[in-house]
C-alpha cells in the first residue's frame, strides 16, 4: 500500500518518500535512537504523546537527531500519515523516569506514538482516525488490553502532561481503545482514599496528592476544578500492579 505517501511533502532533512519508503500504508524513517528491551520484556502499554512542536517535519527531525536521544515508535501527524522511526520490538527512547501499575523501565514495556500537536488545540480528525487504526493494530498483535493505552502524563504525572487536556480519549474509549472513568462513588472522599483509588487505577509514579488529582483529571475530565470530589474516584479499570 504505497499510496497514501505520494504527494507527500517530505522534510528538508530527508529526500523525497518513495514507494520503497512506505511498507502497508506507513511510512519508514529509522531513527539511530532506540536500544533492546531490558530483561526480555515485551510490550504491555501504549504511551501517547503530543511533540510540542510546530511542524511534524520538526519533530521527525529530533526524534532521528543522535545528539536529542529521544525517539519513538511512531509519529502520527495531523495529516493522518504515520511514520514509524523504532521497530516495534525494540526500545525506543520517549517515556523517560515515571511508572504505571508497579512498573518501572515504561520505555522498556512500551510502545510510544507521538502526535504532532502543540498541546494547545484540538488533535486534528485525520490525525485521530489515523490513530485509531494504529492503535487497533498494536493491540491485536501485541495482545495489549484497553488500560495498557495511556498518556504520558499517566506514568510521569506532574514531570509531563501530554497528550494534554485536548486529547480526545472518550472517542478511544467508546471504541474499546482507551479504558473509561469507571469506578465506584465514595462517601469516604479523602486525599488517602483518593490515592489509593488512584494507585489501584494505576497510578504508580510517586507524586504528591495535588500532583495525581491534576493527573487523573487531565485524562479523565479535564474540565473539572476545585477541591477532590466523589466523581474523581472514576478512574478506570483496575490496572494489574506489577513489581
Amino acid at each position: 500500500m504505497g499510496s497514501p505517501a505520494i504527494g507527500i511533502r517530505a522534510p528538508s532533512a530527508w529526500p523525497p518518500i518513495k514507494a520503497d519508503d512506505v511498507k502497508d500504508g506507513i511510512v519508514q524513517r529509522p531513527s539511530p535512537n532506540f536500544g533492546p528491551r531490558r530483561s526480555g520484556a515485551q510490550p504491555t502499554l501504549i504511551v501517547l504523546h503530543y511533540t510540542d512542536m510546530p511542524t511534524a517535519e520538526a519533530a521527525l527531525c529530533r526524534l532521528c537527531d543522535p545528539s536529542s536521544e529521544v525517539s519513538a515508535h511512531y509519529l502520527v501527524a495531523c495529516d493522518g500519515v504515520v511514520t514509524q522511526l523504532v521497530a516495534e520490538e525494540m526500545r525506543a527512547w520517549h517515556a523517560g523516569v515515571g511508572a504505571w501499575a508497579g512498573q518501572t523501565d515504561v520505555n522498556s514495556r512500551s510502545i510510544g506514538i507521538e502526535l504532532d500537536n502543540a498541546g494547545n488545540h484540538p488533535f486534528a480528525a485525520a490525525q485521530m482516525s489515523a490513530l485509531e487504526v494504529l492503535l487497533a493494530r498494536l493491540m491485536k498483535r501485541w495482545n495489549i488490553s484497553a488500560r495498557g493505552v495511556i498518556g504520558h502524563s499517566d506514568m510521569a504525572p506532574g514531570r509531563k502532561w501530554d497528550p494534554g487536556p485536548h486529547f480526545d480519549w472518550a472517542r478511544l474509549a467508546r471504541q474499546g481503545l482507551a479504558a473509561p472513568p469507571e469506578g465506584a462513588f465514595t462517601d469516604h472522599v479523602a486525599p488517602e482514599t483518593f490515592l489509593d483509588a488512584a494507585r489501584q487505577a494505576g497510578y504508580t509514579a510517586p507524586a504528591s496528592f495535588e500532583t495525581v488529582l491534576s493527573a487523573t483529571r487531565l485524562r479523565f475530565a479535564p474540565w473539572r476544578k476545585g477541591p477532590l470530589c466523589a466523581a474523581d474516584y472514576r478512574l478506570g479499570e483496575r490496572a494489574d500492579l506489577g513489581g
